[in-house]
């Protein structure tokens, strides 16, 4: 998720640690940020969390270090390990958001701006809001694995547990390279460097996009995925979709009430690599559905996004044995799109609307209608 509560300075603010104090309290196994962005002129939205600039260590960047200490501090003061989330949207970045300017270009690994649509509204709103990119050069891939890596060594630094690479969604990460050995060399290099300069102890993983069994993709998928258990990465988060093809946003009905958006693939996985630790992430809401991934051996964590951002103290809800099955979870609607959004080339527009904000202002949330 992205909080957007790092304030026009881009920095772990006062109502971001606020949010992250109430979910440290909540009883959750773990707590997994929302997007830091790793280089501030490349950003998600105005308002995430990011890197300035490189990191070298807590004592030549002390106000940095401080900021991201406290965060760490307060995010496991209950004993629940907190990791970070390290991204970069790559051509997935809105004009205005980061330092890039509104006529600053994006970046990716060719030259090819973001399909939203066919229809000439479409396009030209797509071109309005996300600036055609600049195919990456050699120093711009050098630049950006040694903006992970220095984010990483601060993270380590600051206290954190762990990180997770954003590699799905269309992110950077995800994007990078043609072969299946190309598109993971990438991240690949991440992993390697990251490892050379943090302690044994940090935990690495990375955010996935799922394949559809029957895609083309499917095989060099799992192939990815094999050259990232050869890198020792420690878990991986099983997601799906980008913003031109947002695999969350539709799910049938089975689906749907089943709540594990991409249960399948995930089983398919943990077939093919039976130690990888393996998170399923999108469409939890309940106990019942939280107990039967597991229950199908198809993964070992189970990632849940919007229900926090509604009830900070959700897993104390499904872990009350004294709440009966069908008590025990939150019910979330579809949130109404207005009627301009209508026009905006994002097929993911109203795919959820949290309320981190009013957690962060310590005010009651409101569970959509």
């Amino acid at each position: 998720m992205a909080e957007m509560l790092g304030g026009f300075q881009n920095i772990p603010t006062p109502a971001l640690i606020n949010v992250y104090d109430q979910w440290a309290k909540g009883g959750w196994g773990a707590v997994l940020t929302g997007n830091v962005q790793v280089d501030v002129n490349h950003l998600g939205s105005p308002f995430d969390p990011a890197l300035s600039g490189e990191y070298i260590d807590a004592e030549t960047n002390k106000d940095l270090f401080e900021q991201y200490r406290k965060y760490a501090e307060v995010s496991q003061a209950h004993g629940t390990p907190a990791i970070v989330q390290l991204s970069h949207p790559g051509r997935q970045s809105p004009r205005g958001a980061g330092r890039k300017g509104l006529l600053g270009s994006t970046m990716a690994p060719s030259a090819i701006p973001l399909d939203m649509g066919a229809g000439f509204v479409q396009r030209w709103l797509s071109w309005l809001v996300f600036p055609p990119p600049r195919e990456m050069t050699q120093g711009d891939i050098e630049t950006v694995t040694r903006q992970f890596v220095d984010a990483a060594r601060l993270m380590a630094d600051a206290g954190f547990s762990g990180i997770e690479l954003h590699g799905a969604h269309g992110y950077l990460i995800d994007a990078y390279g043609g072969s299946a050995a190309n598109r993971a060399r990438f991240v690949l290099d991440i992993i390697a460097q990251t490892r050379a300069v943090v302690p044994s102890t940090f935990c690495i993983g990375i955010k996935f996009n799922s394949a559809d069994h029957n895609s083309s993709s499917f095989e060099d998928t799992m192939t990815q995925i094999g050259l990232l258990v050869d890198a020792g990465i420690d878990f991986i988060e099983i997601s799906g979709g980008s913003y031109e093809d947002p695999k969350q946003a539709e799910k049938s009905a089975r689906t749907v009430a089943r709540e594990a958006f991409f249960l399948e693939f995930a089983a398919a996985v943990r077939e093919r690599y039976p130690t990888l630790i393996l998170m399923l992430t999108g469409g939890f809401r309940s106990r019942a559905g939280a107990d039967y991934a597991l229950s199908q051996n198809a993964c070992d964590l189970v990632g849940i996004g919007r229900p926090a951002a509604i009830d900070p103290h959700f897993p104390k809800l499904l872990l009350d044995e004294s709440v009966q099955e069908s008590e025990a979870q939150l019910h979330l609607n579809r949130i109404p799109v207005p009627f301009w959004a209508k026009w905006i080339p994002l097929a993911a527009i109203g795919a959820g609307a949290e309320s981190i904000q009013r957690i962060a202002k310590g005010m009651k949330t409101i569970v959509p209608l």
